[in-house]
């Protein structure tokens, strides 16, 4: 059994703490030591949660006595108490450091001028993992004498556990009994708890047949649409859904890490033979991410990384509409589902990003996560599901503003088939407060505040004919309110002069220019859209949405009167080489290159393919 399932990941930095996530397969965590040029005298708390027989969860909290020092590099190791755990985390280690480096490292800036970011990595989508070029970047300080960025924002879908390929499921359950990840007693379902999920007829492929069913669909949909009884779980390769906690952890486990990996075989002939093909199509994906988790693995150990989650992080349309929540909440089943992902998530995510704001959760988790398994279990997720801190600032030059756009929506009262705002007005208030009067802000939305004007209006219409579960209707002008606080914040007063928006989501990237008509003193607003870092969208169709969004919203037509958006200019930057072309469909990390006052912003894609396309700023009208 390795020692070491998953980590080092370097978690949030600032000058009083560095903080270190991983997994280990016992319960004793390492120790830490950290050097600049000699030791650097530290206290270390650690946190630990047990998720199985041979799992557990660690949290390493350094505080240095003198704080850091902006723009220096500092060293850091592990070291077991074991000494054959020792020798064996030795030579795994060794696998992780950079060229002629024995330990890890990391550079602590509060001054930031290369960010780096990205969204939606779905392991078996046929394209390479972009998050390698993060490692090459990290390399160059090494090689080149150029200095790695500064952080690695990850705004959503970092995983999909809701679009599961059959040969990841099944590492995924050989992991899980590998490990002895802790089972579960289920309500609702057609088995009595998660183990039996594994040789069930419906396990691979058919995963429907087990999830909960209702009607989600509106009368008048029912005569446009002739809408049918289907799984809560809308997403359209829900087929291998993902349903307990055992199943999330080992997932996470095998995103993050190549050492699981070695726990587990790969068996077409398992599954039926009507789906051995894909299997073996999706196989091939799938070897070919797991050769690359090294390079991935090592760049998120000598990184900071902050993680924000989107919907496949739990499920797809993860709170939508009114309606949804009304169902998926009311269903003992699809409640239970959607709270596993959130402790997934809070586990290997979110509780890195800000450790001080979970004292609590924490205190509850190490309760209900015990050595003899899952304890009030459904009273932990409650708890999750009523948590409103899942967003954080970062103390930076410019400061990080990360959005949660997931939990605290703004409903509708008048229909349960509505959008739902991706922000209530509570949460707009407090995120308005957090940047008024900064001379500049970075700012994370998992979807992008300013959307594809014509792919927002095909999601209008079908929202009209009660179908926004059917196109993701889910953009930040699709409800009124949360559209009309938001956009008044960019024209307040006191907003910051230089806005800069990271976002994801769409699969495809692009840059807005984003000015105030009949104002002389408009913020200068960047949107920077950078998706999927393992994922695209289907090519032939994206062509044909960007042809007509062209075509049909250009700066001077009519139709633009009509949008909400209406009194902003909004340049799309081009793709280089390209005619006319604005979208970039290819897997891609996003580089965020800013001076000093963020006056300058530079917007590059690092392509999976090793090209770099940088989007090149346009004369404002």
């Amino acid at each position: 059994m390795p020692g070491v399932l998953a980590g080092p990941i370097l978690r949030h930095i600032d000058a009083h703490t560095v903080t270190v996530w991983l997994v280990t397969s016992c319960a004793e965590p390492p120790d830490i030591t950290i050097e600049q040029t000699q030791p650097v005298a530290i206290q270390v708390h650690t946190d630990t949660i047990t998720v199985g027989t041979h799992a557990f969860v660690h949290l390493l909290q350094v505080s240095p006595q003198q704080p850091l020092s902006p723009g220096t590099v500092y060293h850091y190791s592990l070291a077991f108490a074991d000494a054959a755990m020792q020798q064996q985390w030795q030579q795994t280690a060794a696998d992780l450091f950079y060229a002629d480096q024995q330990t890890f490292s990391f550079c602590f800036q509060t001054q930031l001028s290369n960010v780096l970011h990205g969204s939606c990595r779905k392991p078996h989508h046929p394209v390479d993992d972009a998050l390698q070029r993060v490692d090459t970047c990290i390399a160059e300080e090494f090689s080149k004498q150029q200095r790695r960025p500064d952080m690695l924002i990850m705004s959503g879908d970092q995983v999909y556990t809701d679009d599961v390929a059959g040969p990841m499921l099944q590492a995924i359950q050989q992991l899980s009994t590998r490990l002895g990840l802790f089972d579960e007693s289920l309500e609702g379902a057609v088995i009595s708890n998660g183990s039996e999920l594994v040789g069930h007829p419906h396990n691979f492929y058919e995963r429907e047949q087990i999830l909960p069913q209702t009607e989600v669909n509106s009368p008048l949909a029912k005569l446009f649409f002739s809408a049918k009884e289907k799984p809560i779980f809308t997403s359209v390769n829900a087929h291998n859904h993902l349903v307990s906690f055992a199943e999330i952890m080992a997932m996470y486990l095998l995103v993050w890490s190549d050492t699981p990996w070695q726990l587990v075989s790969l068996n077409a002939g398992e599954v039926n033979s009507q789906y051995q093909a894909q299997f073996k199509t999706e196989q091939q994906a799938l070897e070919h991410f797991v050769s690359s988790l090294t390079s991935v693995r090592r760049a998120m150990a000598h990184l900071p990384v902050y993680m924000i989650f989107d919907d496949h992080d739990v499920t797809d349309d993860w709170n939508l509409t009114r309606g949804w929540e009304e169902e998926v909440y009311g269903h003992p089943l699809s409640r239970r589902m959607v709270g596993n992902a959130l402790m997934g998530y809070w586990l290997c995510q979110g509780w890195g990003n800000q450790p001080g704001v979970f004292t609590d959760i924490l205190a509850q988790a190490q309760s209900v996560l015990t050595p003899n398994g899952l304890c009030h279990h459904d009273d932990f997720i409650d708890t999750l599901l009523d948590f409103e801190q899942w967003h954080f600032t970062l103390d930076t030059n410019p400061p990080v503003c990360v959005l949660d756009t997931r939990t605290r929506r703004w409903r509708s009262e008048t229909n349960p088939n509505k959008p739902s705002g991706l922000m209530d007005w509570e949460a707009l208030c407090e995120f308005q407060q957090d940047i008024i009067g900064k001379k500049a802000v970075i700012v994370v939305s998992a979807a992008p505040i300013y959307g594809v004007k014509f792919i927002e209006t095909i999601q209008k219409l079908f929202t009209f004919f009660g179908q926004a579960l059917t196109v993701d209707a889910e953009n930040w002008m699709a409800h009124r309110g949360t559209a009309h606080v938001m956009l008044n914040i960019f024209r307040h007063y006191r907003t910051p002069p230089e806005f800069i928006i990271l976002s994801g989501d769409v699969h495809y990237s692009f840059v807005y220019d984003v000015r105030l008509r009949f104002k002389r003193n408009s913020p200068h607003i960047t949107q920077f859209t950078c998706s999927g870092l393992k994922n695209t969208f289907p090519d032939k169709l994206l062509k044909k949405l960007e042809r007509l969004n062209r075509y049909l919203y250009s700066p001077d037509s009519v139709l633009n009167v009509f949008t909400r958006r209406r009194n902003m200019s909004v340049t799309a930057r081009p793709v280089p080489k390209h005619k006319a072309k604005t979208l970039l469909n290819q897997s891609a990390v996003g580089q965020l290159i800013i001076d000093a006052d963020a006056e300058k912003v530079v917007c590059k894609a690092l392509c999976a393919d090793q090209q770099t396309i940088e989007f090149p700023a346009q004369q404002q009208d």
